[in-house]
C-alpha cells in the first residue's frame, strides 16, 4: 500500500474498504507507518520522479542492520568485522586494521532506484567509505560468477579489474594521501574515471549519524546527505555505455569504524 499516486489518503482508504471495512479510522496511523517504510529501505524510482522531488516505487530490498540474521545473506570480502547493538545499528571494521573490506548486498538493483541507509562515523583519526553500484562482471553476468576472478577488497580489483561499476566515496581521510578531503568524488570503471565531484558528505571530523540517498534514474546519478546535494551528473557515455542494473555494496578502508543502519 506505498503511497506513489499523490493521493495516498484517498488510495489507502479506497484499499481498506475492500479489505478491512473496519480499519478506517487507523488510516493516519497506518499512513505514518507507510511513510517510515519508504524513508529507508531500497524503491524503485516512480515515473514521475523529477529532480527536485524523489517519489519512490515499490520497496525493492529492505536490511535494517541490526542483527546478524539481517546481513546473513551479505558477502564480505576482504577482512571485516561486524558488531550490533542494542540500539539496532551495525559497526564495521578491520580488527587490528589489518585489511580493507566491501560488504555486498545480496540482490541485483535495477537501472532505476532510490536507496537510503543511516550512516556514522566512529573514527575521527582515519578511513574512507565508499558505495559501490551497478555492478557486473565486463560481460553482464554476477559479481560473484565463477567466470570472475575471486576479490578480496584490493582496490584495483574494483577500479581496474573484470567488474564494471560507479563507485562514491562519501568519507575520505586516508592517511599518507588524503586527509580530509573537501570532495566526494564518483567514479566509474574499469579505469576509474573521475566523472564527478562535489562537496563531501561527511567530514572526517563529524561523528553525528546521518541519512544518505543514492539515486539512479538510468544514466542520471545524484547522492545527497540530509537532503543536501553532493553528487548529480548524467553519464554521457564518454567513457562507455551508461551502466544500468547491479550489485551494491560498501566499502570501507582498514581504519574506518563506521555504523550502520536501516537498509545498506
Amino acid at each position: 500500500l506505498l503511497d506513489t499516486d499523490g493521493d495516498g489518503y484517498t488510495a489507502l482508504e479506497e484499499s481498506l474498504n475492500q479489505t478491512d471495512p473496519n480499519a478506517y479510522g487507523r488510516i493516519p496511523e497506518i499512513m505514518q507507518q507507510q511513510d517510515h517504510e519508504r524513508k529507508m529501505g531500497v524503491h524503485s524510482l516512480a515515473a514521475n520522479e523529477t529532480p527536485t522531488d524523489v517519489a519512490k516505487g515499490e520497496l525493492l530490498y529492505r536490511c535494517a542492520f541490526d542483527t546478524p540474521q539481517s546481513v546473513a545473506d551479505w558477502t564480505m570480502e576482504g577482512v571485516g568485522e561486524l558488531a550490533f547493538s542494542d540500539d539496532g545499528r551495525m559497526t564495521m571494521w578491520s580488527p587490528d586494521e589489518e585489511y580493507h573490506h566491501v560488504f555486498w548486498a545480496p540482490v541485483t538493483l535495477p537501472d532505476r532506484f532510490v536507496a537510503e541507509w543511516e550512516y556514522q562515523n566512529l573514527k575521527p583519526e582515519a578511513g574512507l567509505c565508499i558505495v559501490f553500484f551497478a555492478a557486473t562482471g565486463k560481460d553482464g553476468q554476477d559479481i560473484f560468477s565463477p567466470d570472475l576472478v575471486k576479490r578480496d577488497a584490493t582496490f584495483s580489483q574494483y577500479t581496474n579489474g573484470d567488474i564494471r561499476c560507479y563507485h562514491i566515496s562519501y568519507m575520505a581521510n586516508n592517511p599518507g594521501h588524503e586527509l580530509d578531503r573537501d570532495t566526494s568524488n564518483l567514479r566509474k570503471n574499469p579505469s576509474k574515471h573521475l566523472v564527478a565531484t562535489g562537496p563531501i558528505a561527511v567530514r572526517a571530523s563529524d561523528t553525528e549519524v546521518h541519512r544518505l540517498q543514492l539515486v539512479k534514474d538510468g544514466r542520471h546519478i545524484r547522492m545527497s546527505i540530509d537532503g543536501r546535494p553532493v553528487i548529480d551528473w548524467v553519464d554521457d557515455g564518454r567513457f562507455g555505455s551508461a551502466l544500468t542494473s547491479g550489485r551494491l555494496g560498501l566499502r570501507q578502508m582498514k581504519w574506518t569504524r563506521a555504523r550502520y543502519r536501516n537498509l545498506c
